[in-house]
């Protein structure tokens, strides 16, 4: 790596931007063949880059036996122990991947801004319970999507998810 020393900052920007896009496409070629990549990108609200991080920060699939699994490694299932209705605590709330939290949450923001069919189910279960509720439970839903599109190798069913 060369060192740069450069007076006018938009040089510098615009060098730095070049590098960026650079290794934006080199990721882009190496994950292209993955099983898997292009179909998470038929989900509402996951693009390119929330496609690349769920692809690369959940591994192997196969390593999660059910779709249960998948969603907890997620942060995405909530941790609490009660017994006869009574809270006996709240379990491991920082187990899991926060990357994956983060890209589920994302693109369940993501859809229900610019996809009808999430907005409407999303403002069903607002008006039922809360909005937090309801935007964990959009996450959760993509999180159990995204585990049976990179697992069975097909693309996102709106039919599927809101049955």
């Amino acid at each position: 790596m060369t060192l740069l020393i450069i007076d006018d900052p938009i040089i510098l920007v615009d060098f730095l931007t070049q590098q960026i896009e650079s290794i934006e496409n080199r990721v882009e070629e190496s994950i292209w063949e993955k099983s898997g990549y292009q179909h998470l990108k038929t989900i509402p609200g996951v693009g390119i880059t929330l496609a690349q991080t769920i692809l690369l920060e959940t591994g192997e699939i196969s390593r999660f036996k059910k779709v249960g699994d998948f969603t907890s490694y997620c942060r995405k299932v909530p941790s609490k122990w009660t017994s006869n209705n009574k809270t006996k605590g709240k379990g491991n709330r920082k187990n899991g991947n926060k990357y994956l939290s983060w890209a589920f949450s994302e693109a369940a923001e993501i859809a229900r801004r610019f996809d009808d069919r999430v907005r409407s189910y999303y403002t069903r279960k607002a008006a039922r319970t809360n909005r937090m509720v309801a935007h964990s439970t959009l996450a959760h839903k993509f999180a159990r999507a995204a585990y049976f599109v990179m697992r069975d190798n097909v693309e996102f069913d709106h039919d599927k998810l809101f049955a």
